[in-house]
């Protein structure tokens, strides 16, 4: 005799919504609010380059980069963009990718108030003996943003 399958029964005649009973998209669009500008995420190596060559901000947790990009730049003047370094001096890869998390919801909630448009920001993680708590870094960001929103005019 065979043994029993320990997977749970399913219910083989329910069926997945058809296509066309599902809303569309475009009233959803989570990248663009309405009433701000748009955020990117910079991927091009290029871009982090030049992005080097601007103003720098630094904190204990993070350096924060802005770079005001040229007039002829393909992408608008209105988008704000961002990218996150974290190199392997911070630990491994546990310790890297909780700290990018952290970047990114940092610059998720903090961006689209304090964003500078037509400017690419670029955190550089830094190896700190303790792990700042996420209110504090926060507040930082938004010191930093400031502070280079009145250095690149």
């Amino acid at each position: 005799m065979a043994a029993k399958s320990s997977l749970p029964k399913t219910n083989v005649t329910a069926r997945a919504t058809p296509v066309d009973a599902r809303p569309s998209p475009d009233h959803l669009d989570l990248k663009r609010p309405s009433t701000e500008s748009a955020v990117e995420v910079i991927r091009k190596r290029t871009d982090f380059l030049a992005a080097n060559r601007g103003k720098r901000f630094v904190t204990p947790s993070f350096v924060l980069l802005a770079h005001r990009r040229r007039s002829d730049h393909i992408i608008p003047t209105e988008t704000i963009r961002y990218g996150i370094t974290v190199t392997k001096k911070i630990g491994n890869a546990v310790a890297r990718n909780r700290m990018k998390r952290r970047f990114r919801a940092l610059l998720a909630q903090t961006l689209a108030d304090h964003g500078i448009a037509g400017v690419d920001h670029i955190m550089i993680g830094r190896k700190a003996r303790n792990e700042a708590d996420f209110a504090t870094m926060k507040a930082e960001l938004e010191k930093g943003l400031k502070y280079l929103a009145k250095k690149l005019d």
